[in-house]
């Protein structure tokens, strides 16, 4: 469902010149597939999401979307991708049921089509008695919780969440959890990249650990717990790193 071949991504930077943020990372996501990408602050996580999301261009390498190639179909795949981040971007002076409604329209479904969409997210994340609130009145779970529904309005079949729960209160983030649980459990492809590493572990099939750019491990959960002789994802991960001399 999605796969990356040496995908390269550089940037300007006037004190350090050259930067490779993302450096021939390649990897794999199955449907019904929860892939976590893990590393610590300026890995590359965010960069790799946003070429995934076609939000940037690649200097070099490929990747596929559901059969589409980034480069040549980024409309297809920017109708088969949710992309979902920690800041939610909302516009406030709409509520949540018009945010919903202009995401939609925007994708080119109907109003119809649309409205029962809505009440199918309202139902799933319990938003009904602030879905008709202006967004400047939102608590931060509240918005997040409209940004899982505008993510996910036009049925997409990939899911590209970067640290979906960042900031948010423990009952919150468990349902945004068990809202990833539901998505695998209904065929999506997903990668999802965080720092809460207990979440990666109940969640992530496969992990991939980046660092400057690099993969520096990729492999299954069951895999790693036997490579390490533990269960704890933070211990395997500090491990990952400290061997790239961190």
């Amino acid at each position: 469902m999605i796969e990356l071949r040496e995908l390269t991504k550089s940037f300007q930077d006037k004190k350090r010149g050259t930067v490779t943020a993302v450096d021939h990372l390649s990897f794999r996501c199955e449907a019904g597939q929860v892939f976590g990408l893990l590393g610590l602050n300026g890995a590359g996580k965010t960069t790799t999401l946003r070429l995934l999301a076609t939000m940037l261009k690649p200097d070099s390498g490929s990747a596929t979307i559901a059969g589409y190639d980034l480069l040549r179909n980024p409309e297809e795949v920017r109708r088969r991708v949710g992309f979902l981040t920690g800041n939610t971007g909302l516009y406030i002076r709409l509520t949540g049921r018009e945010t919903l409604r202009y995401f939609g329209q925007l994708q080119g479904l109907g109003r119809d089509v649309v409205d029962q969409r809505i009440e199918q997210f309202t139902r799933l994340l319990d938003m009904s008695e602030f879905l008709d609130v202006r967004v400047d009145k939102y608590s931060t779970g509240m918005k997040q919780k409209v940004s899982i529904a505008r993510t996910l309005i036009h049925d997409p079949k990939v899911l590209i969440l970067d640290e979906p729960t960042l900031g948010l209160d423990v009952l919150t983030s468990r349902s945004i959890v068990e809202f990833i649980r539901t998505a695998k459990g209904q065929g999506l492809a997903v990668i999802f990249s965080t720092h809460i590493m207990h979440e990666a572990a109940r969640l992530c099939d496969v992990i991939g650990v980046i660092h400057k750019g690099k993969m520096k491990k990729l492999a299954t959960l069951d895999a790693l717990k036997k490579e390490h002789g533990t269960g704890d994802l933070d211990t395997m991960f500090v491990r990952i790193i400290e061997e790239d001399g961190v």
